[in-house]
């Protein structure tokens, strides 16, 4: 789940059912996978996801959640200007927003999301065992 909003939807849901639940914060444009730490969001750092999610879980009530997250300072691409859209606009005429106004998408390298999976499904079969 990319959005703020299921995250969330997804916790209360979890939470209210009383079942335990563990989740992800964000992966994006993140290189080093050995950077990932879990912990309860309200003791997280460096990870603006995380930074969201825990101002809205605050205004929900939400006291704990059990989250995995990278302290590592997410990179920026390299703008190109021979492509950058900056200077080749394809925005369509009357577009809202233009080239320059964008906000930047993370990129995923595939291995680090599939390493933060694997965390998080170790937690849960810790979780289970413990028991």
């Amino acid at each position: 789940m990319d959005t703020v909003t299921a995250k969330i939807q997804l916790v209360l849901e979890a939470q209210s059912a009383g079942i335990p639940i563990i989740s992800c914060m964000g992966a994006g444009n993140k290189l080093d996978p050995t950077q990932f730490e879990v912990a309860d969001i309200y003791k997280t750092s460096m990870c603006p996801l995380a930074k969201v999610m825990r101002r809205e879980l605050k205004k929900r009530n939400v006291k704990h959640l059990k989250v995995v997250y990278s302290k590592e300072k997410a990179i920026r691409p390299i703008e190109d200007m021979a492509i950058s859209c900056r200077t080749n606009c394809i925005c369509p005429p009357g577009a809202k927003h233009k080239c320059t106004e964008r906000r930047d998408i993370p990129g995923s390298t595939a291995f680090v999301p599939s390493v933060a999976g694997l965390i998080m499904a170790g937690e849960v079969i810790k979780d289970l065992t413990m028991v």
